[in-house]
C-alpha cells in the first residue's frame, strides 16, 4: 500500500513538473545558429522550458515572425542589423543578451590573396544594407577600397570614395555568397553561411574581420516580452557553461561567445 501510496505521489510530482514547462519557439537561420540552439535547448529543458526550434534559410523572415507573433524569439543576427529591421520596418523588437560573435571573411577560388586582384575584379557582398556595409568595412579596412567615414556603419557601394582597382561590388542575397565563388573573384561572406557551406574562416578565408568589429549576435524578443520568466531562463540557458564549452569545442574560434 505505501508502495502505491509513494508511486502515486511521484507521478502527480512528474505531471505537475510536466505542467510547469513552458514551450516557446525560436528562430534560428541554418548552422551555427541552429546548432548552437539545439545545445541551448537541451540545457533550458532541464531548468523548465522547452524550446521548439524552427530554421529559417534567410535574414528577412525571422524578424517578421516574430513580430507577428510566430516566434517567441530568435537568434540569427547582431545588433547593427537589428537597429536597421527596427528603423526600417517599424519592427517594436528588443535585444535581450548577447550570443556569439562570427567574424566575417572574404573567400576566393582564384586568388590566394587581396594583392593578388586584379584590375575590375569582381567582389560579391550581401545585399541587406547592414551585412553589404559591413562587407565594405571589411574591403576598406584591408585597405581595397576607402569609404567615407562620416557614415559610420550604415553605408553602401555609393559611399565608396576611393576604388584604386576599380573593384565591381556584385550585390547577392547573404546566402547565396557561399555559391557566387565559381562567377566572381572573391565574396564577403556572413561567417554562418561560410561554416554551412563547408567553409572554415580560419584556413579558408583570404581575409577576416578584426575581433574589434561592433558585430556580435543577440537574442531579440518583442518588446513586451523582455521581462517575462521565460527570457530569463532562456538568457540562462544560453550563456551556460556548457553551451561556452560546446562553441569552442565545436568552432574551433571561427565562432567566439561574447558573453
Amino acid at each position: 500500500m505505501k508502495k502505491l501510496i509513494l508511486a502515486a505521489s511521484l507521478a502527480a510530482l512528474f505531471s505537475a513538473g510536466m505542467a510547469l514547462a513552458e514551450t516557446i519557439k525560436v528562430g534560428v537561420t541554418g548552422g551555427p545558429h541552429a546548432q548552437i540552439m539545439e545545445k541551448v535547448k537541451e540545457v533550458a529543458a532541464t531548468k523548465g522550458l522547452d524550446i521548439e526550434i524552427l530554421e529559417f534559410s534567410d535574414y528577412v523572415v525571422p524578424n517578421q515572425a516574430l513580430a507577428d507573433g510566430d516566434l517567441n524569439a530568435n537568434s540569427f543576427q547582431h545588433q547593427p542589423y537589428l537597429d536597421n529591421q527596427v528603423a526600417d520596418r517599424g519592427f517594436d523588437l528588443v535585444s535581450v543578451a548577447p550570443t556569439v560573435n562570427f567574424p566575417m571573411g572574404v573567400y576566393s577560388k582564384k586568388v590566394k590573396s587581396l594583392d593578388e586582384l586584379a584590375e575590375g575584379a569582381k567582389i560579391a557582398i550581401p545585399n541587406d544594407p547592414t551585412n553589404g556595409g559591413r562587407a565594405l568595412l571589411v574591403l576598406a579596412d584591408k585597405g581595397l577600397i576607402k569609404v567615407d567615414a562620416a557614415k559610420g556603419l550604415k553605408i553602401g557601394p555609393a559611399d565608396v570614395i576611393e576604388n584604386p582597382k576599380n573593384i565591381e561590388l556584385v550585390e547577392l542575397d547573404a546566402a547565396q555568397l557561399p555559391r557566387s565563388l565559381d562567377d566572381v573573384d572573391a565574396s564577403v561572406i556572413n561567417t554562418n553561411y561560410a561554416i554551412e557551406a563547408g567553409l572554415n574562416p580560419k584556413t579558408d578565408s583570404i581575409a577576416i574581420e578584426g575581433e574589434k568589429a561592433p558585430y556580435v549576435n543577440v537574442i531579440a524578443v518583442r518588446s513586451a516580452d523582455k521581462d517575462a520568466p521565460w527570457v530569463k531562463t532562456l538568457v540562462e540557458a544560453y550563456h551556460s557553461d556548457e553551451i561556452k564549452a560546446f562553441i569552442a569545442e565545436e568552432f574551433k574560434g571561427a565562432i567566439v561567445a561574447a558573453w
